[in-house]
């Protein structure tokens, strides 16, 4: 039952790492029950005598302040304060008088009977055990935990040393401190490196949850961008076209032009509720279409050389223009993936010619290498510009993270694909993207190309060409 009396336990609203760190805590408030019970049990021996108060006193103290050094402590190594300097300074030189006292008590007593050894075994190890055990929360490194136990061992046999004990009550004395100090540390340090880990894992879970989302959003910006990008420069473009038309009393033209406006405006409306909805897909065959449509209607001609049965025909009803259509219904040659990467590659390089070219013609060249890769070259003669958009894609000012060139770069590498982009010949600009294709990826592909070579185009596909 996750209530009791109607109110709801503390216990089962907390987080995991929560819970470890209060069992851990409450754990470490039992060292302050052990040592008293050990303190108890070391003085029991002499309540008839002044020293043995004075003893359960000095114990009391040092069992209070373990408790509360430890308590301040755990938060410093979790970085929620300050390290606690003065309790952990208190609580050293308590430990450390408590020891010498016992030592001293020891010595004292030259033939100690069975009863007083264990009682003066007890009081030695709640000081110089407990006292370790718990400095050790506010230490980071391990060298210095077991430097801190050396110390401990160093006080304990100088101290029997100077009050005269036997060797072989020295020896096991230390060897009674070291085991002890080295438990209490082994289990101290790795408790409060259980609760950091802990916590450093929820923290990295939660951090990995806040990029899932950054990078969603991300995509949805990248996606948002490539597919608004051209369909505002066809929307200007038309417009412009329109009232061009329109001053020189083509009326019906420019209306035709407008109904053309409203399409694409309609059609952007649905491609943005696809994209934010998550599921839309580009086709490279309908982005060839597009490429084509739009930088015929800017003036700029167009020819597509495609591999056969790899992509459909983007020119197909454009034979009167000085082209001849070819080419397959759809794109089955390529993996679904592959097109739509290079469905991206081919509206990004059509949106770039039309905004920042002054090109005359685009070509646009695909090539499929059997168990290979598929490699998509988009070429325009609009040099000037298109050589200070590769800077501006590549190495100039930086522009909205996952627009233009670099937001190709991430889809295709995400597919263990490249992108080249940068002037050739003096007067031309080429963007070139690479996707690798799996061995099984290609197999219709590789039987249409076989047939292109055995008509007598050897080593590459057959060729449509596309004039607008």
């Amino acid at each position: 039952m996750a209530k009791v009396m109607g109110r709801a336990r503390p216990w089962a609203g907390k987080s995991k790492p929560a819970k470890v760190e209060i069992y851990t805590r409450w754990s470490f408030h039992l060292f302050v029950v052990g040592e008293l019970v050990v303190m108890v049990m070391g003085t029991v021996g002499r309540a008839d005598s002044p020293v043995g108060g004075w003893f359960l006193v000095l114990g009391c103290a040092h069992a209070l302040a373990v408790g509360t050094y430890i308590s301040y402590a755990l938060d410093w190594a979790l970085g929620r304060r300050p390290r606690p300097i003065r309790l952990m300074a208190v609580t050293a030189v308590l430990s450390g008088v408590g020891t010498v006292a016992t030592m001293a008590l020891i010595a004292a007593n030259p033939a100690p009977r069975t009863g007083d050894v264990q009682s003066l075994a007890y009081l030695l190890v709640a000081f110089a055990g407990f006292g370790v055990g718990s400095l050790v929360v506010g230490i980071r490194r391990v060298k210095n935990m077991l430097l801190l136990v050396l110390v401990s061992v160093v006080v304990v046999a100088l101290s029997g040393l100077v009050f005269g004990e036997p060797f072989g009550g020295i020896l096991g004395s230390v060897l009674g401190v070291l085991i002890a100090g080295l438990a209490l540390t082994f289990t101290t340090g790795f408790s409060v490196w259980l609760v950091k880990a802990v916590w450093d894992l929820d923290s990295a879970r939660e951090l990995q949850a806040r990029l899932a989302v950054a990078e969603e959003r991300l995509r949805f910006g990248r996606d948002l961008h490539d597919v608004m990008g051209r369909n505002l420069a066809v929307i200007a473009l038309k417009s412009e076209l329109a009232v061009e038309l329109a001053q020189r009393g083509g009326t019906e033209q420019a209306a035709a032009q407008m109904s053309e406006v409203q399409r694409i405006a309609r059609e952007s409306q649905r491609e943005v509720r696809a994209v934010v909805r998550g599921y839309r897909e580009v086709d490279l065959h309908t982005e060839l279409e597009g490429a084509r449509g739009v930088l015929r209607a800017a003036g700029i001609g167009f020819r597509l050389e495609g591999a056969a049965g790899t992509v459909g025909d983007a020119g197909g009803d454009s034979g009167a223009d000085g082209g001849s259509g070819g080419g397959a219904e759809g794109g089955p040659g390529l993996p679904a993936d592959v097109q739509s990467a290079l469905g991206w590659v081919v509206r990004e390089a059509a949106t770039n010619v039309l905004r920042h070219g002054d090109a005359r013609q685009c070509t646009v060249r695909l090539t499929v290498r059997e168990g290979c890769d598929a490699v998509l070259v988009v070429e325009n003669d609009g040099l000037p510009d298109g050589a200070a958009l590769a800077r501006a894609g590549a190495d100039g000012p930086p522009r909205p993270a996952g627009a233009g060139l670099a937001g190709l770069r991430e889809r295709l590498a995400t597919l263990g694909g490249t992108l080249d982009a940068g002037p050739v010949d003096g007067t031309h600009f080429r963007l070139t993207a690479r996707v690798p294709l799996a061995a099984t990826g290609t197999a219709e592909t590789g039987g249409t190309t076989g047939s292109a070579e055995s008509a007598g185009t050897a080593g590459t596909a057959r060729t449509s060409e596309v004039t607008a």
